[in-house]
């Protein structure tokens, strides 16, 4: 367990040094937070009645969609790992004494936090000081702050585990571009990034909220929110850790067997 601690320790201090990055991303974020809300403002001004969920809600989600982008944006792959796969490098990997899916879960880990420490914090602080609706205020009580933390973890293990699990099919295929895309594409729409999935129609959505998509930000911010509570709580967090032990329990065995018959160069 101390190798893959050290190992996250690196990624993480590495992944701290991008500082000029991080504040590019911070204008991004703040001007994409802004277009979203603007954009669903004119909905719900069209039709309030019709709207699933409040205009505060709807801010708080979108204000920590962009805040937390680092943990639950699945455009963020490792390209070294595929590229290693494809080009044969990961025979190194290999040799080493570390189990394979071990050490790219704790990498994948290091890398999204280290973005969310730099990024979060001041999305939160400027998003906390905007005109109601459209900032974001406190959580209703200190049980749905406790939640939406242990939310925020599991679905950020969950991120993890399933891009982890791309990489591991990239053992299978000539190129792991297909893969990729087709996963990213899929997460994206699933999770609720593009549209939150309270605003698809309910029997789309309670099939949704089965998926392993929704087990990723869905639930985290539903619950800042206050768009769920009592049993929606307990069920939301239990899809979760549902996902987290299928995911990785998965990704270790399919890890395995690609192990026992993986071909390096042709070889």
């Amino acid at each position: 367990m101390k190798k893959y601690i050290s190992f996250f320790r690196l990624r993480m201090v590495m992944g701290l040094q991008y500082r000029v990055a991080a504040l590019s991303g911070i204008v991004t974020q703040f001007f994409w937070g802004f277009m979203e809300i603007f954009a669903l403002y004119a909905f719900y001004e069209s039709n309030p009645e019709a709207y699933p969920m409040t205009m505060e809600a709807t801010c708080a989600y979108v204000w920590l969609q962009q805040a937390f982008l680092a943990f639950f944006d699945v455009w963020i792959l490792d390209g070294e790992i595929t590229e290693s796969v494809v080009n044969g490098n990961v025979a190194y990997e290999l040799c080493r004494p570390l189990h394979i899916y071990d050490m790219w879960f704790a990498r994948g880990m290091a890398n999204r936090l280290s973005r969310a420490c730099l990024r979060c914090i001041p999305i939160l602080l400027v998003a906390g000081l905007l005109p109601r609706p459209y900032g974001i205020s406190l959580p209703a009580d200190g049980l749905h702050f406790g939640l939406f933390v242990l939310s925020l973890f599991l679905g950020l293990t969950v991120v993890v585990a399933s891009c982890t699990l791309v990489y591991v099919f990239s053992f299978f295929t000539i190129s792991a571009d297909g893969i990729r895309i087709l996963f990213t594409s899929m997460s994206e729409l699933l999770m609720g990034a593009v549209i939150p999935l309270p605003f698809f129609p309910e029997k789309i959505q309670r099939v949704l909220e089965l998926l392993p998509f929704a087990a990723m930000q869905n639930a985290a911010l539903q619950i800042y929110s206050g768009n769920l509570s009592g049993n929606e709580m307990q069920r939301a967090l239990c899809f979760q850790i549902f996902w987290v032990v299928m995911l990785i329990a998965g990704g270790k065995m399919l890890c395995r067997a690609a192990e026992k018959k993986v071909m390096i160069q042709g070889g």
